[in-house]
């Protein structure tokens, strides 16, 4: 008889827009249970577990007493992730937190010495560099399709949230921004696919000093913006590779692609790393076309459908590593790309190249379908 996989119970902190992003992520896999929502408004704890079905409800010191939960996912926002990380850790249960790992990179800092002394596995968004897509364009590099990397480029392109946000303040306040909201996904990428990076400059500005909501069910009609919302840095990887970067609120409309890669003997266009899967190209020099490769690992969701939208393929990865297998989306890959994205306004403050002074491994890949 096979033996039955192992089942984690997850109890998520925060009831607000992903959260139902990450539920049905989570149900694809019959080894995830979530059994508890809580949130600072236990009303919407309450309505969230009504509509999904989730046994029990409340506040967060209930979720963190709940013996029954094993793994807590924090989708907090950004300025309450270190103190609620630390608290999470400290009652004994393992976390996978929203990205970014802590609102600076002091408070990370705690947050890892937190979890090295308690000895619970901490997991960080973002998580889409294990799909699909990512994974494939890694396994071209590894195989040297496309040569020696010597180059990339990412741009960051605005989410409108204040077009469809009920309240976007969170994207323009400490913690957020371009570089802080949506970098993450395009330097997960990026490191995951040519290591980490040694050396940043940068230059960072405020554009509009206000923006307008114009979400149908917002709770705001106005944000004032408190963080860069246009940047633009070149990153020196340890490998030599050099990338540069566009991340900005402020670029609406634009034909860049999101991420191309180049080597010595071709280049890579890889999709939207805010999505799992998607078409990953490759064109050689010897090549008089683009040709899509073939995924290497199975799909997280149906391409260019909602499914795109879900989380939870990290956390599968931090129950994998409580089973004992790789922890792919760690704490010091996580506290490295967060390290990395501060370090574009520390450039920009001190007018310097910035040195970094934490480094990570590549994560082990996922290529076996």
């Amino acid at each position: 008889m096979a033996q039955q996989p192992a089942r984690h119970r997850i109890g998520i902190l925060g009831a607000g827009n992903i959260f139902g992003r990450y539920v049905e992520g989570l149900r694809t896999f019959p080894e995830l249970e979530v059994v508890r929502v809580a949130d600072v408004e236990e009303a919407r704890a309450k309505q969230a577990a009504s509509e999904y079905a989730i046994p029990a409800w409340g506040g967060a010191d209930e979720l963190l007493g709940d013996d029954a939960v094993e793994i807590v996912i924090n989708i907090t926002p950004p300025r309450f992730h270190a103190k609620t990380v630390i608290a999470a850790l400290e009652a004994g249960k393992h976390v996978y937190v929203e990205k970014p790992i802590a609102a600076t990179v002091e408070e990370a800092r705690e947050v890892l010495e937190a979890a090295a002394a308690g000895g619970k596995l901490l997991g960080s968004a973002p998580d889409t560099f294990l799909g699909s897509a990512v994974q494939t364009a890694r396994q071209a590099i590894d195989t040297g399709l496309i040569g020696e990397p010597v180059g990339a480029t990412a741009f960051v392109r605005s989410s409108r949230a204040e077009t469809w946000h009920p309240d976007p303040r969170a994207f323009y306040g400490p913690g957020g921004g371009p570089v802080l909201d949506m970098g993450p996904y395009y330097l997960a990428a990026l490191v995951n696919c040519l290591g980490p990076v040694r050396q940043v400059s940068a230059a960072t500005r405020i554009g509009a000093k206000t923006r307008k909501v114009t979400s149908p069910e917002r709770v705001v009609d106005e944000v004032t913006v408190e963080v860069p919302t246009h940047a633009s840095a070149v990153l020196t990887f340890a490998s030599g590779a050099i990338g540069t970067t566009l991340m900005s609120f402020d670029v609406w409309d634009t034909e860049l692609p999101r991420i191309e890669i180049y080597g010595t003997e071709g280049t890579l266009a890889l999709p939207n790393p805010n999505f799992f899967d998607g078409d990953v190209r490759i064109k050689r020099h010897q090549d008089e076309d683009w040709r899509v490769l073939t995924p290497v690992t199975e799909l997280f969701g149906a391409v260019n459908t909602p499914e795109q939208h879900r989380r939870g393929l990290g956390v599968r990865d931090l129950a994998g590593a409580i089973d004992g297998g790789p922890h792919r989306a760690n704490p010091q890959f996580a506290f490295h790309t967060l390290e990395v994205l501060a370090s574009f306004e520390t450039a920009q403050r001190e007018n310097r190249v910035v040195q970094l002074r934490s480094s990570c491994e590549r994560p082990e890949p996922r290529y076996a379908h």
